[in-house]
């Protein structure tokens, strides 16, 4: 609303606007949130621009007055839209991005507007009990029975980090919880793949074990963690006096999809008495698909999940999620008792408080959005769309192996796909080459599908990222949006061509 349309008002908005005031505000966000949503697929995935050309469309220092809703809105679309890179766009392949909903968006509006402070039950009770079935319907899907129990975080590597600090209270010496890792005599050790997420060494980093003492496992050419090699550094360990308390699986590996065989990593952490922590962030709501619930039949043996609902369930962040098998082991890791905590309801379920089982204190209303989308949209719509996410996958891994000018650099097992591109010239040059040569080649092969990459990203048609996979240098696209459709795949792979001789031309 703008202040011609209020003579004799003051400039800026209300702290505590009227009714009236509230609903023009909503009907031109609804507006804005529509027009953006509708022309998504016309737009560049990624802007031509640069951080000094938006600071400077943007005010240095605080005002001292403020603006109308109308100047407000004016900038969002000229500056924040217009410099922003497209998530919901269909051809957003890059990373493990999901695009986001109106209906979750709808659900953050409503639950920024009541401003629930997810403490204790006594803080937010509907809201409380809104996360408690939210988290047993995950449960369900995921076939995960029991006493589990878990809660809402930030997202996968806040999960993660929960779940290896249950895991270090409830394998290493009690004594290491109040005296630190003085009280130690043996040195703490995690096993994780080579393709493991980069928050895990990070979480060691922050909880006192090390980075180094994550003990990186080989992998097969499926890029699935060797589990010969996992017996193997267990041993060595052992013998070496060091204490191995974690090992962890990927259920769908960042780099490449692979999907660790869970049965067999959760029978060695048994033979070795090691807590078992199975990193779900990117894989874990795959199992909404009949093609590979399969995967997932073993996923209950874990000791602790961690899952990023804003990836798969096609939410925006931030929300992640973990579940921890007993959830005792998770409050005796997090229990903290001050004055100014003190529950002090004596029926259990209104003295519950989910500080008990996690890092945040204050914790927002992101379960809303979870519970709107699960039960606006419903299990059946939801696992219909990951399918065809599935099948997106597939497709591309079939165009690359039928063409001529590109190959596929890992197997597609869930939604992301490791391809590159090789021009005919170098595919002759590599057929008969000596060792040397080899090298020469896959050198040439590399840097020039960097410089494809960079320039698919600046023409904004279609967006990939990379990754590096044996020593090689990998274009790699993730489907998580459920409106990329097939034909978007064939865009791309004519958007690589398109811009290739380009690359060609180009040096380093």
């Amino acid at each position: 609303m703008s202040d011609e349309t209020n003579p004799g008002r003051d400039p800026g908005l209300s702290l505590d606007p009227s009714a009236d005031e509230i609903r023009a505000w909503g009907r031109a966000a609804v507006e804005a949130m529509a027009g953006y949503l509708d022309s998504l697929g016309q737009r560049r995935v990624y802007p031509k621009t640069t951080a000094r050309q938006i600071r400077e469309q943007l005010e240095p220092v605080p005002p001292d007055e403020g603006v109308d809703f109308d100047r407000l809105l004016k900038t969002f679309d000229d500056v924040i839209v217009a410099a922003s890179r497209h998530n919901g766009h269909p051809r957003m392949f890059g990373y493990v991005q999901a695009p986001g909903t109106a209906i979750a968006a709808f659900a953050d509006l409503l639950a920024s507007t009541l401003n629930a402070n997810l403490t204790a039950w006594r803080s937010a009770p509907a809201a409380v009990e809104i996360e408690r079935v939210t988290i047993d319907w995950i449960k369900q899907i995921l076939g995960v029975k029991g006493h589990a129990a878990g809660l809402f975080v930030s997202g996968g590597s806040i999960a993660n980090l929960a779940a290896l600090a249950t895991a270090r209270r409830a394998q290493a010496p009690a004594a290491l919880a109040s005296q630190g890792a003085q009280c130690l005599s043996q040195t703490l050790r995690i096993y994780a793949s080579e393709e493991t997420h980069h928050s895990i060494a990070k979480a060691a980093a922050l909880l006192g074990i090390g980075s180094d003492n994550v003990r990186l496992v080989g992998v097969d050419e499926g890029f699935k963690i060797r589990i010969d090699d996992l017996v193997a550094k267990i041993t060595e360990d052992l013998r070496a006096g060091h204490l191995p308390f974690c090992v962890v699986a990927n259920a769908g590996t960042v780099a490449t999809g692979a999907f660790d065989p869970l049965a067999q990593v959760s029978e060695v952490a048994r033979r070795f008495n090691l807590w078992m922590h199975v990193d779900a962030s990117y894989g874990g709501f795959a199992a909404l698909a009949q093609s590979v619930k399969g995967l997932f039949d073993a996923l209950p043996e874990a000791d602790s999940i961690a899952l990023d609902p804003h990836k798969w369930l096609y939410l925006p962040v931030d929300c992640g999620c973990v579940l921890y098998r007993d959830a005792e082991a998770a409050r005796a890791t997090f229990a903290h008792e001050a004055e100014y905590t003190r529950v002090m309801e004596q029926a259990p379920d209104e003295a519950f408080a989910f500080w008990d089982y996690g890092p945040e204190l204050s914790r927002r209303f992101r379960a809303l959005k979870v519970w709107m989308m699960l039960k606006g949209v419903g299990l059946r719509r939801l696992g219909e769309a990951v399918e065809k996410d599935l099948a997106c996958a597939r497709h591309l891994e079939r165009l690359v192996q039928a063409s001529d000018d590109f190959e596929m650099l890992a197997p597609v097992e869930l939604s992301i796909f490791c391809f590159r591109y090789v021009p005919s010239s170098l595919k002759r040059a590599l057929a008969g080459a000596t060792e040397e040569e080899r090298k020469r080649i896959e050198a040439e092969l590399d840097a020039l599908n960097e410089r494809l990459l960079i320039k698919l990203q600046q023409d904004g048609s279609s967006y990939l990222s990379n990754a590096r996979l044996h020593g090689r240098f990998s274009l790699r696209g993730c489907v998580m949006n459920y409106r990329t459709t097939p034909r978007d795949l064939e865009i791309l792979l004519d958007d690589l061509r398109r811009l290739a001789p380009d690359a060609e031309r180009a040096t380093d």
